[in-house]
């Protein structure tokens, strides 16, 4: 084991897309904040409230076909 704890079931991510989407997809992407990178790539940020969620919101990038750099759980505090 790592040390990490794997007890709590949402968190708060950042996900990177490899387009830049429109601000009107913020409501798309419910409670998820959309930043548009310098690089022509979007972030979401957000909190889910578990994993299924998380796939969820996945889904839902699928689901407008834009690809993803990347994935990761991070402090909004």
């Amino acid at each position: 084991m790592d040390g990490t704890t794997r007890d709590e079931p949402g968190g708060c991510y950042e996900i990177r897309l490899d387009a830049r989407l429109d601000p009107r997809w913020a409501s798309w992407f419910d409670g998820f904040d959309l930043d548009p990178g310098e690089d022509g790539s979007t972030v979401l940020r957000g909190q889910v409230a578990d994993q299924a969620a998380l796939h969820g919101v996945l889904h839902q990038v699928r689901d407008i076909g834009v690809p993803i750099i990347s994935v990761a759980q991070v402090d909004l505090s």
